[in-house]
């Protein structure tokens, strides 16, 4: 075993092999910031050792822990839990430790983003300290002769999110992760076919509903997972051949140019892993697997062969040729894996001995072949393949699958904007049920104003007073969509769920509070020197309390407006000075403007 000591720990490292030559180093990048770097080299091609970077730590001023795939419990993990595992397409190498007031304690990253980690960083009971630690090559491992990696730990006494996005920012300027360009269009609400139409969808349907939402204001519609296939019980067994069902769209390039005469763009599922048992690509393919997946009646490719990527490649390069289509919903990537046990082979007709270097092969060469003629390409993958390498090969990221369920949306939009600079954040399609009330249905959208929403409802189907609540929702989100997108953002204590978020320009400032009884206290609000602060009420009460700053002589001319937009009463001025109380209906909301 071999240690480094910092100003505040002692890193150790394990694992040693006669094959690999050593180093281990340990810099200071500035005040706060460790960086300890690991090199190995060997003169000829060998397997690494499974090596463990672990430190630890005493619990103190320590009460919650973030991680990008976390999800609700943002809670101290045990030394003896299972932890969790980071690949190319699946998490990100990260854990944030934070205090009760939301600022950092710990961040630690690594930067090897591409092959898989095995990390655990949790209470020790013994002692109240937190044991962490990163495991490499502890899956099969192909033979190399390098290998080089930083451990960044941030130890400065800063907000947690700023702490974050730096990790994020260090990732972003490493080569290997530069990120896919953003269109305009990446940040406009979408509408999705998936909840209002699951697999039984129609050419004449779709279009029927994209009409009414390009009135509304939405840019694009997702088709997703039915257009390929007549059987729809939801498996995966008729994918792999990628034909249009002509029983659900008799004319893909015609139902696509429909589209676009809308106004609207048009991106495509497409399952990318998956082979189906009953696909005329199966016997194509089935000796070129990674494994079976006969639960969901397919089998998952294996991107190592030449062939299999090009093949891929090849169907959304026809689907872009062909029909028209400006983007892609690309999913299940991460099945592109070794599951625990498996023995894999090489060779035999394979260029890589990497599965995590062939999935990159395969992911970039999608990318770049993709936009080479069409810069404004749109590629989208789901939580959680949201880390630094999926920023490199797609430029649109979407909250994990939670249907009507407004809260887990607002956790996992959150969650992946931390780490997503600007790559397009987007929300899990939004629905509800259409004997909803109003006030309840509004906090679907309400609860996502901070990524771009996605909607998946019949729009024919719900009452009139949903689509008034909708389009003026809608409307706000496009005129504050700056703000909204891509202001300051500061997402205040993620282990409640993230009761107050707020985000602000120089010109205005936007605090939504979800707790309810939560103070928007003056370090949040109060303190703003923009012109405009506006306050929304997603936490079923009808007013919001707010700490304004004291000693400020300058008025404001307060607005308030219910779910749909109606001016609620007359506007009026006050000094709002200290806590005051400001009436605003549940799913309203309270423009504050300076007068003088």
């Amino acid at each position: 075993m071999r240690s480094i000591k910092t100003k505040c720990h002692e890193i150790r490292l394990e694992g040693e092999s006669e094959a690999f030559k050593i180093a281990f180093e340990h810099s200071e990048a500035e005040e706060g910031i460790d960086i300890v770097r690991l090199t190995m080299t060997a003169d000829r091609p060998a397997v690494p050792p499974v090596m463990k970077l672990s430190w630890t730590m005493p619990i103190v001023d320590i009460h919650a822990f973030w991680y990008p795939g976390v999800d609700r419990n943002k809670a101290l993990h045990v030394d003896w839990g299972s932890g969790y595992r980071t690949n190319a397409t699946s998490n990100a190498p990260i854990g944030c430790f934070y205090n009760p007031r939301g600022r950092n304690r710990l961040t630690f990253a690594f930067s090897d983003a591409l092959n898989p980690i095995g990390i655990n960083a949790g209470v020790h009971e013994e002692d109240a300290t937190l044991r962490c630690s990163l495991t490499l090559f502890d899956e099969q491992a192909p033979r190399r002769t390098t290998y080089e990696a930083e451990l960044r730990i941030d130890r400065r006494d800063i907000p947690y999110y700023e702490s974050v996005d730096q990790v994020r920012s260090w990732w972003e300027r490493m080569p290997a992760y530069a990120p896919m360009p953003v269109p305009d269009a990446a940040k406009r609400p979408m509408y999705s076919t998936w909840y209002s139409f699951h697999q039984d969808l129609t050419d004449a349907g779709v279009e029927a509903q994209c009409k009414l939402a390009q009135e509304a204001g939405y840019g694009a519609v997702i088709v997703d997972d039915g257009w390929q296939t007549s059987n729809n019980e939801r498996g995966y067994a008729y994918c792999g051949d990628w034909e249009v069902c002509n029983e659900k769209i008799a004319d893909m390039r015609k139902h696509v140019d429909r589209i676009h005469d809308l106004g609207m763009k048009y991106l495509l599922w497409y399952s990318v892993p998956f082979v189906g048992l009953k696909s005329n690509a199966w016997t194509r393919f089935a000796d070129k697997l990674l494994y079976r997946f006969d639960e969901l009646g397919a089998g998952v490719l294996d991107p190592r062969f030449p062939e299999v990527r090009e093949y891929l490649i090849g169907l959304y390069e026809k689907a872009v040729t062909e029909w028209g289509v400006d983007g892609f919903k690309l999913d299940f990537v991460d099945s592109f894996t070794v599951p625990a046990g498996t023995s894999i082979a090489y060779g035999d007709g394979r260029d890589y001995d990497s599965v995590p270097k062939a999935v990159d092969r395969l992911m970039t060469d999608i990318s770049l072949r993709l936009s080479a003629d069409r810069p404004e390409m749109m590629i989208e993958f789901r939580q959680t393949y949201i880390g630094p390498l999926m920023r490199k090969y797609g430029n649109l990221f979407r909250a994990g699958d939670c249907p009507n369920d407004y809260i887990q949306n607002r956790v996992k939009t959150l969650d992946v904007r931390l780490l997503a600079g600007n790559t397009a954040v987007h929300s899990d399609m939004i629905m509800w049920h259409p004997s909803e009330t109003a006030t309840s249905a509004a906090l679907q959208i309400i609860n996502v104003l901070f990524s771009v929403p996605q909607i998946s409802v019949r729009f024919d189907r719900i009452p009139p007073e949903h689509d008034e609540m909708l389009r003026f929702w809608l409307s706000f989100w496009a005129e504050h969509r700056r703000t909204l997108l891509d202001g300051t953002l500061k997402p205040y204590s993620p282990d409640q769920l993230y009761p107050l978020v707020t985000a602000e320009t120089e010109e205005e400032k936007i605090a939504v509070v979800y707790g309810g009884g939560r103070i928007v206290d003056e370090a949040a609000c109060g303190g703003t020197v923009q012109s405009r602060l506006i306050l929304v009420n997603a936490t079923g009460e009808d007013r919001l309390i707010v700490d304004m700053p004291r000693g400020d002589e300058r008025g404001w001319r307060i607005t308030v407006k219910s779910c749909m937009g109606a001016v609620c009463g007359e506007p009026r001025a006050e000094k709002a000075q200290g806590l005051i109380a400001v009436p605003v209906p549940p799913s309203g909301m309270a423009i504050m403007e300076r007068i003088n």
